[in-house]
């Protein structure tokens, strides 16, 4: 399993298709669960969770890569 960010447009009244993805490295996961405050990839797969700003950038750091700051990001389990 690894975690998977989802971007949208903020106001998607519109355009509701995905605008950004991208598929996280495994190696990254531990450490993202503790930035999100998760205990575990299964308490994750339950759904998408919105990034907060806060979050955003920190993972941002983490990997290393800019993360674009004009969608609504979500982050999620794949299989």
């Amino acid at each position: 399993m690894y975690l998977c960010i989802s971007g949208f447009l903020i106001d998607s009244a519109e355009d509701d298709s995905l605008k950004f993805e991208l598929d996280l490295d495994t190696t990254f996961n531990d450490r993202i669960l503790k930035i999100l405050d998760h205990k575990s990839l299964n308490e994750m797969a339950r759904g998408e969770w919105l990034l907060t700003t806060e979050q955003a950038q920190k993972i941002a750091l983490l990997i290393n890569q800019e993360l674009p700051n004009d969608l609504k990001l979500f982050i999620g389990v794949e299989a």
